[in-house]
């Protein structure tokens, strides 16, 4: 299959004057090789600096190597689903070579190396317009209530607006409640729904507790602990049959809910959701490595994201990644790979008593469509959908769209 790619000089005078690029490419001395089938281009770097020629040495290379036909995905205009960014197309053949901890510290720069080789053509949806008169103040207010979880004292940071239903929102692994941010501005969410967003233990504004010597101990979120937390803060709150919804871990966490607690829920949203995840934590030790900057957890974020989704979102949502206590996203994923799994009690969750619906972003190559579709097959009377042109994180990347997929949902559980 051909593909019309410029020559590697075209290519390097291109990274050389792209913002982007040069701030993700700091103190990169190697260089970047992409093995196209039969062919190749190179990109050689000198302190970040682009320089002429090809790397002279193998220190400090990334190679990425793929057979053409994979490569006429990933340089398309408006690159399918698991495609749209080399780390999403790792697991569709995309071969990696080199040191790995190097290509986690460039990890960003290679991605956008990469995206300067398309064409043009993909126009991502626009960004609402989020102009306001100086002095406006946004709908949610924030403020911690103390809440014991495992034996010590949290001051749980949360943020609310709104009326009616109890909406419990539960964040992304590694994140914090501002992923929600945009909810807070629908009336048509607000006039029927109390939303209440809150940040997990050591995420966002909820620090860690002081009775405890958190700063030596491996942290890693167990199942147990994750579903005390909204439960306790059901109590402190007094709120009585809250719809819950999560994305993520939030979104397996909605499902481990309904199973154990169907009788505390009116209803729960699973976003990305999925019977059973699995993996091993070490395949992702690189998400917390003393050579590894939060730079490389923001710019993997975009793989699971569409291409489609407003730049400008999807760099936000990447931001909360870069900004979270390091070690938060690999021990919560501690829940996501390994403790959670509804496998054998997802056909025992009675929709009767608490209603389950599961959305899957079409470019979610983590908690997958097949995976959402499939705990739905497996959870009688719940419902799903695909949520064309989304990935990971519906609720930030692009609020517009994933507006065409709640409201229903919500009108769905205001009438039930």
């Amino acid at each position: 299959m051909g593909l019309a790619l410029p020559a590697s000089v075209e290519w390097a005078a291109r990274c050389a004057s792209d913002g982007e690029f040069c701030l993700a490419a700091r103190h990169w001395t190697g260089g970047l090789v992409l093995e196209i089938g039969d062919r190749s281009i190179a990109l050689r770097l000198e302190q970040g600096r682009v320089a002429p020629g090809a790397p002279e040495s193998e220190n400090g290379v990334m190679t990425l190597s793929a057979p053409a036909s994979l490569w006429a995905r990933l340089l398309a205009p408006v690159p399918p689903p698991f495609y749209n960014d080399i780390g999403a197309a790792w697991g569709q053949g995309l071969k990696r070579g080199g040191d790995p901890v190097l290509h986690a510290q460039y990890h960003a720069a290679a991605m956008r190396a990469v995206e300067l080789l398309r064409p043009a053509g993909l126009k991502p949806d626009p960004a609402r317009d989020e102009a306001a008169v100086q002095g406006t103040f946004d709908a949610p207010v924030g403020r911690y209530v103390h809440l014991n979880l495992g034996g010590h004292d949290h001051r749980i940071y949360y943020e609310e607006a709104g009326r009616g239903i109890p909406l419990l929102l539960h964040h992304t692994a590694g994140a914090h409640g501002s992923q929600w941010r945009h909810l807070f501005e629908y009336p048509e969410i607000t006039g029927r729904f109390r939303l209440i967003a809150y940040d997990l233990p050591c995420h966002g504004k909820s620090l860690p507790p002081v009775t405890r010597s958190w700063w030596a101990e491996d942290y890693r979120l167990e199942g147990e602990f994750l579903r005390s937390v909204p439960l306790t803060l059901m109590d402190a709150l007094g709120l009585e049959q809250p719809v819950f919804m999560g994305c993520s871990v939030g979104g397996l966490l909605a499902l481990d809910l309904a199973a154990r607690h169907p009788d505390r829920f009116r209803a729960v949203v699973s976003l990305e959701g999925a019977l059973r995840i699995g993996g091993d934590l070490e395949d992702y030790s690189e998400l917390w490595h003393p050579q590894v900057g939060n730079e490389y957890k923001a710019r993997l974020m975009d793989s699971v994201m569409a291409p489609t989704s407003p730049r400008a979102y999807r760099k936000e949502t990447s931001f909360v990644y870069a900004s979270c206590w390091p070690p938060a996203f690999l021990g919560d994923l501690y829940y996501y790979v390994e403790d959670y799994d509804l496998t054998d009690r997802a056909g025992d969750i009675d929709t009767g008593r608490v209603g389950v619906h599961i959305l899957s972003g079409e470019y979610d190559y983590s908690g997958t469509p097949e995976l959402g579709h499939a705990a739905h097959q497996a959870i009688p009377g719940s419902t799903w959908a695909e949520m064309k042109g989304m990935g990971h994180f519906p609720m930030s990347e692009n609020p517009e769209r994933f507006m065409e997929y709640l409201l229903p949902l919500l009108d769905r559980i205001c009438d039930a």
